[in-house]
């Protein structure tokens, strides 16, 4: 499956970093949160990206043009008939699509317009700010099982966020957007979707938490994998040194992979 990661958004709440650079690219250690994301999908196998870009989506975009210079030791010859030689070891087995969709559009209609590259196939989707341990490789095989059109990962980190209200059985009953909230489970991002749920996405003004989650909930169509393990969005600067002090103390949580 293809996995796509919304990167388009302005990241108003961590303001003192996004002023620069794309929330996606704010780093955790010395690495992008998207790459930290893009890791945790490729310790599971998924290493097809799709990233709609916005708001200062041209950074991502050289990110990903100089990634080998980033990540290697480099060699310059600069005699007659020389060149670059990139040094590395540990080469990432990734394919990345960067698709810009707009710098005002909302997530629903950044999914729309990337449409054309899921080829009209199943695929994975989460947001470009938020990381966890979450088990792909189950979160896929429950989705395959419901049979339904879409599955979120529903995790409980507080009530600031918005609230998912599930039957005994996984069903999402109703899809509530950041209300005051009491701690129940809310939407952690990790999606897995059928391509039905495409026709779901309206136009560049269409939020995916609004009317299409609230719509696939509504027809049945919306279940909940529950995570009970770490997850942590980025929204705040106080979000980020979270993580930072997290992955400095070697003992981040969402680092799945070996190397």
């Amino acid at each position: 499956m293809k996995v796509v990661i919304l990167a388009g958004g302005y990241g108003t709440r961590i303001s003192e970093e996004t002023v620069l650079r794309p929330k996606p690219l704010i780093e955790i250690g010395d690495k992008p949160i998207l790459w930290h994301i893009m890791k945790i999908y490729s310790a599971f196998g998924f290493r097809e990206f799709i990233i709609p870009l916005g708001y200062k989506g041209v950074l991502i975009k050289e990110y990903f043009a100089h990634y080998d210079l980033h990540e290697s030791d480099v060699t310059y010859d600069f005699k007659e008939g020389g060149g670059v030689t990139f040094h590395r070891g540990n080469k990432e087995p990734w394919k990345v699509t960067l698709v810009d969709t707009g710098k005002d559009t909302a997530t629903g209609g950044r999914i729309r317009r990337i449409s054309p590259y899921l080829e009209n196939k199943p695929f994975l989707l989460t947001y470009g700010d938020g990381v966890g341990n979450v088990n792909l490789a189950k979160l896929v095989a429950y989705h395959q099982a419901h049979g339904k059109w879409a599955t979120v990962t529903a995790v409980q980190p507080g009530g600031r966020f918005g609230a998912l209200q599930l039957r005994d059985d996984g069903a999402v009953e109703s899809f509530r957007e950041k209300p005051r909230g009491d701690g129940g489970w809310m939407n952690g991002g990790f999606f897995v979707f059928q391509p039905e749920v495409l026709n779901y996405m309206g136009g560049d003004d269409t939020m995916l938490e609004k009317e299409p989650l609230e719509g696939l909930a509504a027809l049945g169509q919306l279940k909940a994998f529950r995570h009970e393990g770490f997850w942590h969005p980025m929204d705040t600067l106080r979000d980020k040194t979270a993580l930072e002090t997290l992955w400095q103390s070697g003992k981040a949580p969402w680092k799945t992979w070996s190397s």
